[in-house]
């Protein structure tokens, strides 16, 4: 929504190098996982890898097993959460963010009432809780279950139903680097508890959770943190907080909130070579994303539906990549000048070394360029 005040402008390399520097993608922070997973606000993990990757590329000494272990200990879970996607949260923010995505999850269920005639949705989380709670369930099993109560429903809405109204996680050793395992599901409150003192279990407030949002992903338009969430109707909690937060425009007039004492570096900072999963949040969670996504490059990082890891170069989406074994196959989306060539291979070199199994450099690794789509 344009703004019709005049507030100070942010203009395109502004907003990119302040959402670098809250992404931590300006310099590895010395933080330990735990706390990069909590002020990320979770790391989207479609697949069990990008969460470390994503890790590797923000923190300073990241190693594997660092994330494992909190999956492990179960201080860390894989959770549907925002935008209806899986993602890694710390056991507290699952259990304070999933209750304000729930509206979300109970009308994505909607979509499949067709389905679900005649079925009652209390008594199918009911039951399904029940049997997951039993012990960790496929979700084959799962849909299996509900039919033998609801047998004249449609198999994949019974399924839909359960995910969306139960805040099931995958339980390891499914999320654990080097390690694989299939996708069975318990309930939250089940694999990591609320009564033992470690977790408060109060949902965060709408207001709370714009303040954090702005903290990991701003300056912000309501319409962007929507977009990241997955909600609608946050404007009225931003207007709340309006006289807390600063509010600048970008380059079309879009209103941006951001927290007062929050950094926003000078648009000429240096922003080093970056290797991003794909799915990374740092290219979905604003609705407008040429903060980091020249419009000509719009799309240029999927191919149909497969999403595509990214390379970034002074703070902007230039290419992608793909990792085989020792190698790593990196596809520049235009021409780079030497040092910064040598900038991507360092980058691709380390993170070689530093996710080979065992955390030890791999003989023979290099970084070379090319094509990633044959």
């Amino acid at each position: 929504m344009a703004s019709r005040t005049t507030h100070p402008v942010l203009d395109t390399r502004s907003l990119n190098r302040a959402t670098l520097a809250r992404q931590l993608l300006l310099n590895r922070a010395e933080m330990s996982a735990a706390d990069a997973v909590e002020h990320l606000l979770g790391l989207q993990a479609q697949n069990v890898k990008p969460p470390y990757f994503q890790l590797h590329a923000r923190l300073a000494g990241f190693r594997p097993a660092e994330l494992a272990g909190l999956m492990e200990s179960r201080e860390a879970v894989r959770i549907v959460t925002m935008r209806s996607t899986i993602h890694t949260h710390t056991a507290h923010d699952a259990l304070t963010l999933r209750p304000l995505v729930q509206p979300a999850r109970d009308r994505e269920v909607t979509y499949f009432r067709k389905g679900l005639t005649g079925v009652d949705l209390d008594a199918l989380a009911e039951h399904a809780r029940a049997f997951v709670e039993a012990e960790p369930r496929t979700m084959a099993e799962i849909r299996e279950e509900l039919l033998t109560r609801w047998p004249d429903a449609d198999p994949q809405s019974l399924a839909v139903a359960a995910r969306c109204r139960l805040p099931l996680v995958q339980v390891t050793p499914r999320g654990v680097w080097g390690k694989s395992g299939q996708v069975r599901l318990t309930t939250l409150r089940e694999w990591v508890g609320d009564g033992d003192g470690r977790h408060e279990v109060a949902a965060v407030s709408a207001d709370e959770a714009v303040l954090r949002y702005l903290g990991a992903f701003g300056p912000a338009s309501v319409k962007d943190m929507q977009t990241w969430a997955g909600l609608t109707r946050l404007r009225e909690a931003f207007e709340r907080l309006r006289p807390r937060l600063a509010v600048f425009q970008d380059e079309n007039g879009v209103e941006l909130f951001d927290l007062p004492e929050a950094p926003r570096p000078d648009a000429d900072v240096p922003a080093p070579a970056r290797f991003l999963p794909e799915f990374d949040n740092l290219l979905l969670s604003h609705a407008d994303r040429t903060r980091v996504i020249a419009p000509e490059l719009k799309g240029r990082s999927w191919s149909g539906n497969q999403a595509h890891c990214t390379l970034l170069l002074d703070g902007f989406l230039a290419g992608l990549w793909k990792a085989d074994g020792a190698a790593l196959t990196v596809e520049l989306f235009s021409p780079v000048s030497a040092r910064q060539e040598e900038e991507i291979v360092a980058e691709g070199e380390a993170l070689l070394a530093a996710m080979a199994e065992g955390a030890e450099p791999t003989a023979g690794a290099r970084v070379r360029f090319g094509s990633i789509r044959g």
